[in-house]
Parts: C-alpha cells; structure tokens; sequence
C-alpha cells in the first residue's frame, strides 16, 4: 500500500471533520458484484463511482468479501481502491467492511493487517468472543472499530434478540444485542468505538441510541434490503450527535447499466444525502 500522510486525529474528529466538509452522513458500500456491474474491471468501475461522488459521502465501505471472492485480482482491485480514496480525498472514512472476531494473537493479526497493512480508518468487527477479541482493535486509537451488534436480516433476531438475565437472581432481563451495547460502550476509552443495526430494525435503533447516545452508528440496509430512513434518522440523531451513518450500496452501484453508470450514481448519492439533510435538520 502506498504510505499517504496522515495528520493523525481521534477517530471521532476525524469522522466529525468530514462530516462537517462534506455535509454529509452518507456511505457508499462498495460491493462488485460481477453480474451487476456496467463493465468488467473491478477498480475501474470502483473509481468511477468514487470520482463522481467523493464530495457527497462522508465515508465509503467496501466489503471484504466481493474482493476475496475475486482471488488475488480482487484484493488487487482492492487494494488500488483504497488508495485512490485516499489520493482524492483523505479525509473521506473508508470502512473496511471485515467483520473480523477472534481471540488473542489472531485478534491482534487482523488488527495489524487491517489497519497497519490496508490503512483503513475504520473496519467492522464481531464483538461475539468478548473484550479480548475486541481490545487489538480498539487500541489503535486514530481508528473506529464497528462492532456487529443488531443485523438487518430476518432472521438476526433468532439469536440478537434473546433476552438474557442480568444483574443475577434479580429477574432483569434485556435482549442480547442490548447486552452486547451495554457491555461494549463500557470499553471505549479512545473514543473510537461505533456500532452497527441494521436500518431494517428502527426500534431496536432507537434502543441503541439511548444506549450510546453520542456513539457512531453504522446504519447498513437502507434501499435494496427495504430499510426505513426517515424512521432510522428520527432514532438515531439526536441533540448530542449526527453520528448516524447512513450505507447504500446496490441503490446506487447499480443504478444504471448503461455507459452513463457514473453519472446515474451520483445522481441516486446526490438525492439520498440531501433528503438525509432534510430529514436531519428536523431533528437537530
């Protein structure tokens, strides 16, 4: 990875400062799927979409899996993605979608290879195995960690909405991903912790908040998985925090199949962040 300069924030400023620039709480998932795609290269339709919509996002998320389901060619592509973000704007977060969970000397291998080896600013992680798979991560302290918390599909619930007895012989009892909430934010020392609920899920969003009430949010499922903006921003911005960050992909990747793909990105990008705007400014 070419070695871009980095003026070296808090993960929290940093995401606050592009937020600020851009006016934005817009990521962009960028997801190749091959079948979907207008052309056939994988940076180059990547970098189209980027140079049409850099100044609309406060963040782009490529996911881990559509690249290593390419071989060696799609981390490559992924690999020239990431530094063209950063040739273009440096500031713009981008999210290394991994969700990596594991223990101990694998915990921190992952950490080192996300962050030291691809330089994301921020990735996502399955905080599932505790504090210890937990901690190589959040102690890089210029990076956000995003841990996995409540999933946008169906049937998350099955196992995210158990409710578990706490406080002993007592009775009290929360869901699983409440717990989970209430466990992790007790760890954000750097104030680089995020989470990650899915927008198909606005209650339990709301919950969340009241939970982390100036924690980012990670909202993925907006658009192809039918999830509700309007209800996700009225649970998750308040007076204490915009940190609500809203992920299309597919709605905008995929927008169009013709040549004029770039053009009809931007366009989707451009009216999904202003009605995000319009909505936010009703809430703050």
């Amino acid at each position: 990875m070419y070695c871009w300069k980095r003026i070296v924030l808090k993960f929290y400023d940093k995401l606050d400062k592009i937020i600020d620039t851009n006016n934005s709480l817009l990521s962009i998932g960028l997801d190749p799927i091959q079948e979907s795609m207008p052309i056939d290269d994988i940076f180059q339709f990547n970098r189209l979409i980027i140079d049409n919509t850099f100044d609309l996002v406060c963040a782009y998320k490529p996911n881990f899996a559509f690249y290593e389901s390419e071989g060696i060619d799609g981390l490559r592509a992924l690999e020239k993605t990431v530094d063209h973000i950063k040739s273009v704007n440096n500031d713009i977060i981008i999210i290394g979608d991994a969700k990596r969970g594991d223990i101990g000397h694998t915990a921190k291998a992952y950490a080192d290879a996300l962050f030291n080896f691809w330089d994301f600013d921020a990735i996502t992680i399955n905080p599932f195995a505790g504090y210890d798979s937990v901690q190589p991560f959040i102690s890089y302290e210029d990076r956000g960690v995003f841990a996995w918390v409540k999933s946008s599909n169906p049937d998350g619930k099955i196992f995210q909405d158990l409710r578990v007895l706490v406080n002993g012989s007592s009775g009290d009892s929360l869901h699983f991903y409440e717990y989970m909430i209430q466990e992790i934010i007790k760890w954000d020392n750097n104030n680089n912790l995020g989470l990650v609920v899915g927008a198909t899920y606005p209650d339990e969003l709301a919950v969340a908040r009241n939970l982390a009430p100036e924690c980012p949010i990670l909202i993925p499922g907006v658009g192809s998985q039918s999830g509700a903006l309007k209800e996700s921003l009225e649970a998750s911005v308040n007076t204490l925090t915009n940190r609500s960050i809203i992920n299309s992909s597919r709605g905008i990747l995929y927008s169009s199949s013709e040549k004029n793909f770039p053009d009809i990105a931007r366009e989707k990008a451009e009216n999904l962040r202003l009605e995000i705007q319009q909505i936010v400014s009703t809430l703050i």
